[in-house]
């Protein structure tokens, strides 16, 4: 019993004792830690340094959540010149199963860093070293990957460490290069990393620790001067698979009839979001030598042209919509056109003596003398203001992609008798793809406007969603204005010649061609820039789609479009999975 009591004193004994000296040490902790801190910073002055805290670059994804620029870790390796030995230092290794003792100097240890990394300048990261001497810190190679910094670690240098690089990567390569941007070593360049780059961009902080007298960071001596902060995720309404299959399929077409560039625009007809704008040549972020300098950027955007009779489609909406004419409307299109008050005259890609064909008839078979016949049924400053109503001239598709273009359409006062006319059916004014695209969600949408939309929104690191696109519509023609016409540009894939082509079994699908002239200097050459545009299902238009490639050489048609155009609506379709039309097609009279 008394020995039972002389063990339970000695076991409090030792308890007592051991939460004594734990708190002996916490005390003193504390005290050279917190309390005593900056007097020991002061003791230890040169040998306390600081080192950057890197914050990291948000990504930007997909529609469904696939990354396409990111950060990835990268490493610099840095150096003390201090601790370097201009005699070398002794290294063991294993010879012949034996270890041994050998010399390295320091160039010797600088080739084997440049070996390791892939190629560094040896004399650079010499002159680093010797610009001070005296110095705790120097930079020998930054932004080295994972396996180099492995390499170097593994050399086994005295007087050489790293530091982490936040670096940006892109793991889809080209997909979406020319929407997504780029970085270079000083920040954004260009797209989307530049255009919101306030949402993806980190704050670096920055820590405090002590270094031995060798150089070696003494463990527990950091302190937080300043934590970073992680940039937003920026998300992108585009679908990564379905951008694929675009940029492929105009690279693909655009390569086979030697285009210069091409675009290709898919969006969705409710709601103005952007699902694929692939140009061609596109670039690989990761690569900023993948593609020339005017070709990193966003065509779609950013480079206007004269789009030709994709614009047809408007003139006879506004004409609908102000009462001139209906569908059935009969003309007696002649076979070529003065211009009032000139001697310029209009023809068509084919010739033909009086035809009598209705307005779908003029639009189907796309009769520039046609569209000029019927545009005299309007002054010229109505005729105007639809244009600028639908957007063009006056404003950008409603993206806001970086470098987004207004196009251009003459003013009332500046425009002359022939541009009046032509105009209206695409030539003497200018328009980007997007705004190409913008006007068929437009017709396809009862007439009503929405603002393309490229970015759903940032989402902040605590999970918040800021800046989210306004989907407010604006009328800009009447339901029935709209919906005649897209009834009228049915006829294309099923009246026309292309329709073999362009049809796909089982869906109403609208569409119309587009064959621009060139201009060269003061007068249009034989280039030209060849397009298609549309949107489907007819009875209920989901998505609208345009495709234009420019300047090809063996083909100076829009036929050259047509496959193109095909061949993304049948991908549209698989991707969202679209229902097939039940609604069967009505009477289109093209003549009376």
């Amino acid at each position: 019993m008394i020995e039972a009591r002389r063990s339970r004193r000695r076991l409090a004994v030792a308890v007592l004792g051991v939460f004594a000296i734990v708190a002996v040490f916490s005390v003193r902790l504390i005290d050279i830690q917190v309390v005593r801190a900056d007097t020991y910073r002061t003791v230890a002055g040169s040998n306390y340094m600081t080192s950057t805290l890197w914050g990291t670059r948000g990504s930007i994804v997909d529609a469904n959540g696939t990354v396409l620029a990111t950060s990835v870790d990268r490493f610099n390796i840095t150096a003390a010149p201090v601790n370097v030995d201009p005699e070398g230092f002794e290294r063991r290794v294993e010879i012949d199963g034996q270890k041994r003792t050998v010399h390295v100097s320091v160039m010797d240890a600088l080739n084997e860093i440049s070996e390791a990394v892939g190629g560094a300048d040896v004399q650079k990261m010499f002159d680093a070293l010797m610009k001070d001497p005296n110095a705790n810190f120097a930079y020998l190679v930054r932004g080295v990957k994972l396996d180099q910094f492995q390499k170097v670690k593994e050399l086994r240098i005295p007087w050489v460490y790293s530091e982490p690089q936040p670096a940006r990567s892109y793991p889809n390569g080209a997909v979406a290069g020319n929407l997504v941007g780029l970085m270079g070593t000083d920040g954004p360049l260009a797209g989307t990393e530049y255009q919101w780059n306030e949402c993806l961009a980190s704050e670096n902080g920055q820590v405090s620790y002590a270094v031995s007298e060798d150089g070696v960071r003494m463990p527990g001596s950091e302190v937080v001067e300043q934590p970073a902060t992680d940039g937003g995720t920026v998300h992108l309404t585009i679908d990564a698979d379905l951008q694929w299959f675009a940029q492929q399929a105009i690279a693909e077409q655009a390569t086979a009839i030697g285009a210069q560039w091409a675009t290709a625009m898919v969006v969705e007809v409710e709601t103005g979001r952007i699902r694929a704008a692939a140009d061609w040549p596109s670039i690989d972020p990761n690569d900023l030598d993948s593609a020339a300098p005017e070709d990193a950027g966003a065509r779609s955007f950013a480079a206007p042209y004269e789009p030709g009779s994709v614009m047809k489609p408007l003139t006879v909406a506004s004409l609908i919509d102000a009462g001139k004419i209906s569908r059935t409307t009969p003309f007696r299109v002649q076979p070529s056109y003065t211009v009032p008050g000139t001697s310029a005259r209009i023809a068509d890609s084919f010739w033909h003596g009086e035809v009598n064909y209705t307005t779908a008839g003029i639009l189907v078979n796309s009769s520039n003398i046609g569209i000029a016949q019927m545009s005299e049924l309007m002054p010229l400053a109505q005729r105007i203001e639809y244009l600028n109503r639908f957007g063009f001239g006056t404003q950008t598709s409603g993206a806001g992609f970086l470098g987004e273009s207004t196009g251009f359409v003459r003013s009332l006062s500046e425009t002359d008798p022939v541009t009046a006319i032509t105009q209206q059916f695409g030539q003497g004014m200018t328009a980007t793809t997007a705004q190409v695209v913008s006007l068929y969600q437009t017709l396809g949408n009862h007439g009503v406007r929405i603002p393309l939309s490229l970015v759903e929104g940032c989402e902040l690191p605590d999970g918040t969603l800021t800046d989210t696109p306004a989907r407010e519509g604006e009328r800009v023609v009447s339901a029935q204005a709209a919906d005649d016409v897209v009834l009228m540009l049915e006829g294309m894939t099923t009246q026309h010649a292309y329709a073999p082509q362009l049809a796909v079994p089982g869906y109403r699908i609208a569409a119309k061609s587009g064959t621009a002239e060139v201009a060269s200097g003061n007068a249009y050459g034989s280039d030209r820039i060849v397009s298609m545009a549309g949107m489907f299902p007819v009875e209920d238009p989901k998505y609208a789609v345009v495709v234009t490639f420019a300047k090809p050489v063996t083909m100076k048609t829009s036929a050259a479009a047509v496959p193109t155009f095909n061949a993304i609506i049948k991908q549209v379709i698989k991707t969202y999975r679209v229902t097939p039309s039940t609604v069967p097609a009505p009477d289109n009279p093209l003549t009376w």
